[in-house]
């Protein structure tokens, strides 16, 4: 059984206070490329209310040039508290795109500073700025100075385990204007293999006074409450353990504030959710929308006999009607279903 030991709840009874915005949740959900859209978010707040959001990463240099706000930066005006994530290596660009998203809504802006993918490391933005500290500080600046919202930084430990330089990075950051650091206990050479190293967050929050949110392995409410006491952060951020399960934010949430653990939902209440997931994509995106369906159905697809058939299917369909009717026959096989049913065992899907 989890607890809470009386000094973690003790920590986790306030608001998290982001500058001057206050927050009345300790659990965020990730920004991530190709998922967190207006979408998934709805569905991760139903279960966690008072949860911040972030939008998948947008391109400041593409802001620039092209003048107009692209999907992905779409806000509703209801979905408090919600942050804009930016990336760019270009500290006036960044503070341009910045304004940009307070206007649409942005509670707070955050600057990604740990994305490892090549394609944008290759361009000196997200973990490459770990190389340039320098850099990132003055994008830091330049942004505070742009907005009035509190400016915050993603970022990993270092970028590989002999160039680990959080704790100098994290400092630059505060000292430069940032409200809020998310530390991903990963390097950038690990993309997601390994364990996150949990032990440098708390090392970040030993030398900070801004609050430090731990990131990296948050797959249940067991390993969120064990990094919260071993890291004595001020939150954690869950990324890849909500792909598939919208449901995780809520449950962790829950938990910190009740010390209660909720009842997971069933395969077929995770089907239905899908099935909901699946319709309000192809109402937001059209034909995109199946298209980009593909993956979020097949993350669902798990845990319970004849996913591994299932996820084959979902992964090839064409339009809203035929995913529809896969999901239907695959709930009414588990409702008919009696007995002990062997469930599957599924490597986690890395993004």
């Amino acid at each position: 059984m989890i607890s809470l030991s009386p000094s973690l709840k003790s920590r986790l009874s306030t608001p998290l206070k982001i500058g001057s915005f206050e927050v009345k949740s300790r659990v965020l959900q990730s920004p991530l490329s190709g998922v967190t859209d207006l979408v998934f978010r709805r569905l991760v707040r139903r279960y966690a209310p008072d949860s911040m959001m972030y939008t998948e990463m947008v391109n400041a240099t593409g802001l620039h040039y092209v003048k107009e706000l692209p999907k992905i930066m779409e806000v509703d005006p209801n979905e408090r508290p919600i942050s804009i994530q930016l990336f760019d290596c270009r500290p006036d660009f960044l503070a341009e795109a910045a304004v940009m998203a307070v206007k649409e809504g942005a509670d707070t802006v955050d600057i990604n500073m740990g994305c490892p993918v090549n394609k944008i490391t290759k361009n000196g933005g997200g973990s490459s700025l770990l190389r340039q500290p320098e850099v990132a500080e003055a994008i830091v600046r330049a942004v505070v100075k742009a907005v009035n919202v509190p400016v915050t930084v993603k970022t990993r430990i270092g970028w590989t385990d002999k160039e680990i330089n959080i704790l100098d990075f994290a400092k630059r950051m505060e000292d430069a204007g940032a409200q809020m650091i998310t530390v991903h206990g990963r390097t950038r050479s690990q993309g997601y293999t390994g364990p996150a190293k949990w032990e440098w967050i708390g090392k970040v929050k030993e030398i900070l006074s801004i609050p430090v949110i731990a990131n990296g392995d948050m797959f249940s409410v067991e390993a969120a409450v064990k990094c919260l006491e071993q890291t004595g952060a001020d939150g954690v951020m869950c990324s890849r353990g909500t792909l598939g399960y919208p449901f995780l934010v809520g449950e962790i949430d829950y938990f910190l504030k009740t010390g209660q653990e909720k009842t997971p939902p069933t395969p077929i209440q995770r089907l239905e959710c899908a099935k909901e997931h699946l319709q309000a994509l192809w109402e937001y995106k059209g034909d995109r929308g199946i298209r980009q369906a593909r993956k979020h159905m097949t993350w669902y697809a798990k845990g319970f006999a004849g996913a591994a058939e299932l996820r084959g299917h979902l992964s090839v369909i064409e339009n809203l009607q035929q995913g529809l009717e896969t999901i239907d026959r695959a709930i009414e096989r588990l409702a008919n279903s009696t007995g002990s049913q062997e469930v599957e065992e599924l490597e986690l899907v890395e993004v």
